[in-house]
């Protein structure tokens, strides 16, 4: 049986080999130099998970523009996904681009943590990992509940707007209440840091600074949260 991988985020995601509907892939090597969002699902042909697949096959291009791929997971086999990619494309017109993983034996899922306390299909978790190959984000939702496609693509854009500007970005953003779509400045390391800061930027006190970031970036991000409101009309 195959033990559990400590998992943390800023961690190195685990290297392995994995059999995909796309074939045999190397994680996270196969894509260095691109985001991946690696999720998992409990189980093909269940209503909820059949509605998350729409989802993020409706959304692949927005994250294909991101520089992200997607990677999904379950423990059944790759005939069941194939069949089940098939019934979705012939009875719901939508075609999944992307890969799943098949791991018959859960040794992936349980070396990821992705099985519920007593459990033997996988949570809905999320993996976000980064074009080094290092964990940035990690989400679990239950099996009662879907995710939300456009929160996992604003997540991600704020991860790479972080990593581009040297920022952290607040609660909500880009719609913060105190802030709106600004980004908050790093802490400072110095006292005469601390000091210098609200002379160059605009700061609630010296340890709360923000500034403008382009305003591109947050206008995609406003675009995702306004998207994830509205029921997407699928093509036909």
């Amino acid at each position: 049986m195959s033990e559990q991988i400590p998992l943390q985020i800023r961690s190195r995601f685990p290297e392995m080999t994995v059999v995909t509907t796309h074939g045999v892939k190397k994680l996270p090597d196969d894509y260095k130099g691109k985001w991946l969002v690696l999720f998992s699902h409990p189980a093909d042909f269940t209503p909820v998970c059949t509605t998350e697949f729409v989802g993020f096959a409706v959304r692949y291009e927005d994250f294909k523009k991101l520089n992200a791929e997607l990677l999904g997971l379950s423990i059944d086999s790759n005939y069941a996904h194939i069949k089940w990619i098939e019934w979705i494309k012939e009875k719901l017109g939508v075609e999944i681009p992307f890969p799943i993983i098949a791991d018959t034996t859960g040794e992936i899922s349980r070396k990821l943590n992705m099985f519920p306390a007593g459990g033997t299909h996988t949570v809905r978790a999320v993996f976000i990992v980064d074009p080094s190959g290092v964990i940035r984000a990690m989400l679990y939702y239950p099996a009662e509940a879907g995710r939300n496609i456009d929160e996992i693509l604003r997540l991600l854009k704020a991860l790479q707007v972080s990593d581009k500007h040297g920022v952290a970005l607040p609660a909500n953003w880009p719609n913060n209440a105190l802030i709106g779509e600004r980004a908050i400045i790093p802490p400072p390391a110095t006292v005469a840091d601390a000091q210098e800061r609200l002379k160059k930027y605009e700061c609630f006190d010296w340890w709360f600074c923000h500034k403008e970031i382009p305003m591109e970036e947050a206008e995609e991000a406003k675009r995702f949260l306004e998207r994830a409101a509205t029921r997407p009309q699928l093509k036909k």
